[in-house]
């Protein structure tokens, strides 16, 4: 299968025109600006052993590979690929793997990331360590020699820890491992893991990337030439690929993505700050805030702090108070979209998560996540203030 690759001479744009025109050529055949959804299962091929690189739909589709060169564009990668959820894009980066490897990894993880490694991949073979990621010299110490690959967030789901990527990559390359960043929530906008020692960067699109919560899906860009190689057979062979329509709701929402995360940093940087103000409050998780502990971490390498905030209310009956009473911030999973969401991290999205290891974290039943959207900032901060007015 031809690997999907992006001209170097397109990174002399900015990312904003990047976002907007890489891997979208016009359509040959109509002029048609918009890239085609090519919502085909196979393809007619002229005689035997001879196609026009397009045999059948789980290997290759048109609409596919336009979002893959753009993602790819993105990050600065020179292969990109895209699955049907971010689930499954994590897993075909651990399939890289064998029985008996080894995987570090942040503490801090989606907590579907966590079932995965621990409830599914442990059962064939792979062996995993969770540190605490905001010290590197944690993942140099759980290193042994059946180590392969290092896995990170950054900025973590929910609890907002940074890893120092640069001084991750330098130990993973000194020992030659797969370093994996999951970049959901910066986004290549204001984080790009393989300019600072990553070599695949993992996201679920279905978040900010796609931006309208509606599709799901994943994708992994690398530059290493091996890597790609065996995603594309593994994207083939076990066929966790996203429909075209999907692909094309993706592209369209990676042309506003410069623009949407400066608004989501814009009102994440109001509202947190709304949030250290306010005496139920007992804590603000949010790495643009100055007396965040790794702030300068974040100002150093992260070109905006985004709209991901999460903040303890000190008990669950304040928590459930709080979600339950907002009007504008709809309690629900998920994250990125343009209207805002709230959530409860213990009983939701990070329920899977062992209580001990939650609670290490500062992950309490009083915790709130939340994304800000791209509302007029004003009506989010009095929403969450008239719902705070009940906490008692």
């Amino acid at each position: 299968m031809p690997m999907t690759r992006i001209s170097d001479d397109d990174l002399r744009f900015d990312i904003s025109t990047r976002a907007v025109h890489a891997g979208q050529d016009p359509d040959p055949t109509t002029g048609a600006i918009m890239t085609p959804i090519f919502q085909t299962s196979t393809y007619v091929q002229p005689k035997l052993g001879e196609h026009k690189g397009f045999e059948y739909a789980r290997t290759r589709n048109p609409t596919r590979d336009a979002l893959e060169r753009n993602l790819a564009s993105l990050e600065g990668a020179r292969h990109g690929f895209a699955f049907s959820s971010g689930m499954a894009a994590t897993e075909a980066i651990l399939k890289l793997l064998s029985a008996g490897d080894h995987v570090v990894s942040g503490e801090n993880l989606y907590g579907g990331t966590h079932r995965l490694m621990v409830q599914v991949l442990e059962r064939f073979g792979l062996k995993f360590t969770f540190v605490d990621g905001r010290d590197p010299a944690n993942f140099e110490r759980a290193m042994t020699p059946a180590t392969k690959l290092v896995f990170v967030e950054t900025p973590t789901n929910p609890m907002m820890r940074l890893v120092d990527l640069g001084a991750i990559g330098e130990i993973a390359a000194a020992r030659n491992l797969y370093f994996v960043v999951d970049n959901t929530f910066a986004t290549p906008i204001f984080q790009q893991p393989l300019a600072l020692g990553a070599n695949i960067v993992v996201h679920s699109t279905t978040k900010f990337i796609n931006g309208h919560s509606d599709i799901v899906g994943g994708a992994v860009l690398t530059s290493l030439d091996e890597v790609a190689e065996r995603l594309a057979f593994l994207q083939n062979a076990a066929g966790a690929v996203p429909g075209p329509f999907d692909c094309w709701l993706t592209l369209r929402g990676t042309k506003t993505l410069v623009l949407r995360m400066k608004k989501h940093d814009e009102n994440g940087r109001r509202v947190a700050e709304w949030l250290t103000q306010q005496p139920s409050v007992k804590h603000v998780y949010y790495p643009g805030l100055p007396d965040h502990p790794q702030h300068a971490l974040a100002c150093s390498q992260m070109r905006g702090f985004g709209g991901m905030i999460s903040f303890d209310m000190g008990s669950l009956d304040n928590a459930s108070t709080v979600a339950e009473g907002t009007e504008l911030f709809s309690l629900a999973e998920s994250l990125g979209g343009v209207e805002s969401l709230i959530g409860h991290p213990a009983t939701m999205t990070h329920a899977s998560v062992p209580q001990d290891l939650r609670e290490s974290m500062g992950l309490t039943l009083g915790l709130l996540r939340i994304s800000v959207g791209i509302e007029d900032p004003d009506d989010l901060v009095a929403d969450l203030e008239q719902a705070m007015h009940a906490v008692g």
